[in-house]
């Protein structure tokens, strides 16, 4: 199995070399951009495995990269930051992040939170179920990780798709906020229900006729969400 490739997005040369250097030391390959725009260059031309991607930057900022990246890829990003707000884990998160990490923070944790990260990523190609799901107005392929909404195509973001998929799976089925969480973010600490109920709303407002009256992804008050006819 070739060894998994890292791209880091920092600006801090220090922090970006240290953290190199550890996971090279871990079997990973590692290439790094100083800046937002070198960081979008080689995402694009290194077809990273994952990225560590700080959000303070000069130029393009790490939020503004994120949402850059999304447009075109579901490569899984872990953002660093040296604040500790909730507003920034939910800024990071709704953009499309997999992970948060704030600094300073441990090697050993980031590297194990990578690692985690791959491996969800890894699960969910191989999962995935070859077949085309319509309900409604909304079509899902999974081979070709396509969905529509009355044939137009729908840009989800990694986590809005997999949320997606795992209500799908389940059709019929009420999933309390921890079993989503438990299946879309593999139960990491800092996540909490809220998280689910944002990515829901954000789903729901690209997926949904009339999102402020759902007919797909429903609330079962008290317990948690089901996918329905």
């Amino acid at each position: 199995m070739p060894a998994p490739k890292i791209l880091i997005v920092e600006d801090e040369a220090p922090i970006a070399e240290g953290l190199a250097y550890n996971l090279r030391r871990e079997g990973m390959e590692v290439i790094i951009a100083s800046d937002g725009e070198k960081g979008f260059e080689l995402a694009r031309s290194a077809n990273p495995d994952l990225i560590i991607l700080d959000l303070m930057l000069p130029g393009i900022n790490g939020v503004d990269l994120c949402r850059m990246l999304r447009r075109e890829s579901n490569v899984p990003i872990i953002m660093l930051t040296v604040r500790n707000a909730e507003i920034d884990r939910v800024v990071g998160l709704t953009v499309g992040a997999d992970d948060y990490v704030t600094k300073p923070f441990s090697v050993p944790e980031l590297i194990a939170r990578i690692r985690a990260v791959l491996r969800r990523a890894s699960a969910s190609s191989r999962d995935e179920p070859c077949s085309k799901v319509t309900v409604g107005h909304l079509t899902v392929d999974f081979d070709a990780h396509r969905v529509t909404v009355d044939g137009k195509p729908v840009a989800l973001t990694p986590k809005e798709y997999d949320l997606l998929r795992v209500l799908l799976r389940n059709r019929g089925r009420v999933l309390t906020r921890d079993m989503l969480l438990e299946q879309v973010w593999g139960g990491e600490q800092y996540i909490d229900s809220r998280t689910v109920d944002v990515h829901i709303r954000w789903l729901r407002q690209k997926i949904e006729k009339d999102p402020s009256n759902p007919t797909l992804i429903q609330t079962v008050r008290g317990v948690g969400y089901r996918f329905g006819d």
